[in-house]
């Protein structure tokens, strides 16, 4: 009797082992077939041939690292109050302050300490700043979830390029015009879903996005369709180029006016300087607006739609003030990203872009305007670090975002919000 309830016991020991492996075995089938169209056929073009090559290697290393989490997967259930991951201190009101103060020391000088490449890279990162806090608006205070707000950055960055293909305006003409575009846009586009939250507002959002690309993409006469836009000029400094030799003869360029011989780096600093007093501006706003009544307001619909409805508020309106004051932001940024790209295509403007931008406000932490920045600079940063594995890029980058949902899935500084306690 003792020596059949040993077996048994035994056998009870063995059986979740038994099935771990068998699970473990059916992740990394699952893995092989969904990575090897992905990661192991790739279509390149060998001459006027178009070629399938076969890179298994990603493959069998994706189906490595799942099969073996899988094994230890129950091992770390176990062990999961005994190991704790190091956590970040809370960061007060006054301790973000300090930080952002920080932060923009570092920033200003940042540009005449780094080399020519870092600056550029910094410049790209203050961009996704601009959209971060802009869509940090509609995400993170409203609660309304948009996967098309890269349509609002396109029709900034192709509203400069026509108006200066057609009209010939200027950089600072148009900045204005962009933001007041873009807004408009939002402004109609928050008539449709004003009865949608959640997913459904998901999908109308992304398919907005989507509709946008493909606008600018057949519309050939008047957007130069695949091939886009290009010879748009770079930003002025009142009214003096920034070039080695001005476009119209007699005019003086900057270089000359200070007196300085000519450097091709003196644009790049230029172009960062610019992007980091479009980021002031945009943190400033922000931060004023939602300490009005219409950031209140936001937080409200955000919490409850139907209590803001019973407090008197109309959903309407702040629905509509979120989308078009976020909107604002991103044709903001898209008219100084075509300003420093030089040329816009509708490849620019991809789902992969308002994916990013989302998961720059989702990692910070919805609501958490310093938490915004500091993601936007990491996920910039993190691919350029990770040039070197250029064909895991994509693989790695996922890996770090699904490893810091897990460690913090309120965002690296998650939004303090303001309460009151009661005396004892």
């Amino acid at each position: 009797m003792t020596q059949q309830l040993t077996m048994k016991s035994g056998a009870a020991n063995r059986a979740p082992a038994g099935e771990t492996l068998k699970g473990a075995v059916i992740a990394a089938i699952v893995t092989i077939i969904l990575t090897a169209p992905i990661l192991g056929l790739q279509l390149k073009l060998d001459g006027y041939k178009v070629v399938l090559e076969q890179h298994w290697r990603p493959v069998w290393i994706a189906t490595a690292i799942v099969f073996v989490f899988q094994l230890i997967k129950p091992f770390l259930l176990r062990t999961k109050r005994a190991v704790k991951l190091p956590t970040m201190p809370a960061m007060g009101r006054r301790q973000q302050l300090t930080a952002m103060w920080v932060l923009l020391a570092v920033g200003l000088v940042w540009p005449f300490v780094g080399s020519r490449g870092a600056v550029d890279v910094a410049t790209l990162a203050l961009i996704y700043c601009v959209l971060g806090l802009g869509l940090n608006i509609v995400v993170g205070f409203a609660g309304l979830l948009d996967l098309g707000y890269v349509g609002f950055y396109a029709v900034g960055g192709y509203t400069y390029a026509l108006l200066n293909q057609y009209f010939g305006l200027t950089f600072w003409e148009c900045l204005p015009l962009a933001a007041l575009m873009s807004a408009t846009f939002g402004f109609l586009l928050g008539f449709p879903v004003l009865r949608l939250r959640g997913d459904y507002l998901a999908i109308v959002t992304l398919g907005f996005g989507e509709i946008i690309r493909l606008l600018l993409n057949n519309l050939t006469t008047l957007t130069g369709g695949p091939d886009g836009v290009s010879g748009i000029p770079k930003p002025s400094v009142f009214g003096f180029e920034m070039a080695r030799s001005a476009s119209v003869e007699g005019a003086t360029t900057f270089h000359e006016l200070i007196g300085l011989p000519y450097s091709g780096s003196h644009m790049v600093i230029f172009l960062y300087l610019l992007a980091f007093a479009l980021v002031g501006f945009t943190l400033f706003v922000t931060s004023r607006l939602i300490r009005m009544p219409i950031g209140r307001a936001w937080e409200a619909l955000r919490e409850d739609e139907i209590a803001c409805r019973s407090l008197g508020l109309n959903p309407t309106r702040i629905k509509l003030s979120a989308f078009t004051l976020g909107a604002s932001f991103a044709g903001l940024a898209g008219a100084f990203f075509a300003a420093r790209q030089g040329l816009v295509t509708p490849e620019s403007f991809t789902f992969i872009e308002s994916a990013l931008i989302l998961a720059v406000v989702v990692l910070g932490g919805m609501g958490s305007q310093i938490g915004v920045i500091l993601a936007a600079i990491l996920l910039t940063i993190l691919p350029e670090v990770a040039r070197d594995f250029a064909e895991y890029r994509m693989l790695i980058f996922g890996l770090v975002m699904v490893l810091l949902m897990m460690w913090r899935p309120q965002g690296l500084l998650p939004a303090t919000r303001p309460h009151v306690e009661l005396p004892q």
